[in-house]
């Protein structure tokens, strides 16, 4: 294979509001953690299993400024992103790796009031899109057919 793929598609709940970080020149950052969970039957016991993972998302400029407005705990999210390891040292000098997910573009998926806003912005990373409003746009109708088509 010629080329490599850093490639991230998570859906999960937030499990906190989004924290902000402003830089000089106007940029910002915004982080904030996502559950995502995995159930299973256990084989040999017969028993329910649920784990749950943790991952710590990453998102830049005017994307942050949309997920700190709308995001609250406990909402459902769709993210996509890349996989990002940080290297860092504390304070006794010891390396320590930080792993994040860059988000690139989002979805809400929890409805907000009951209207069902979601939103798709497609944010890069190095360069953010213009939008026409940073309010979400309303969710497309889905006809019955299609939701019998879904995989889960």
């Amino acid at each position: 294979m010629a080329g490599t793929l850093n490639k991230v598609m998570l859906i999960g709940h937030t499990g906190d509001e989004v924290k902000m970080h402003y830089f000089e020149g106007g940029n910002c950052i915004g982080r904030f953690p996502l559950a995502t969970n995995e159930e299973y039957v256990n084989k040999a016991t017969n028993e329910k299993v649920s784990n749950t993972e943790w991952h710590n998302i990453v998102v830049r400029n005017k994307a942050a400024e949309i997920c700190e407005k709308y995001l609250k705990k406990g909402d459902k999210i769709y993210i996509e992103g890349r996989i990002k390891t940080r290297k860092w040292q504390d304070d006794k000098g010891m390396d320590r790796y930080s792993t994040e997910i860059q988000c690139l573009e989002f979805t809400f998926l929890t409805p907000k009031g009951g209207d069902g806003m979601t939103s798709t912005p497609n944010m890069e990373a190095s360069q953010p899109q213009p939008q026409s409003s940073s309010k979400p746009s309303a969710a497309p109708q889905v006809n019955e057919e299609e939701e019998d088509d879904l995989p889960f």
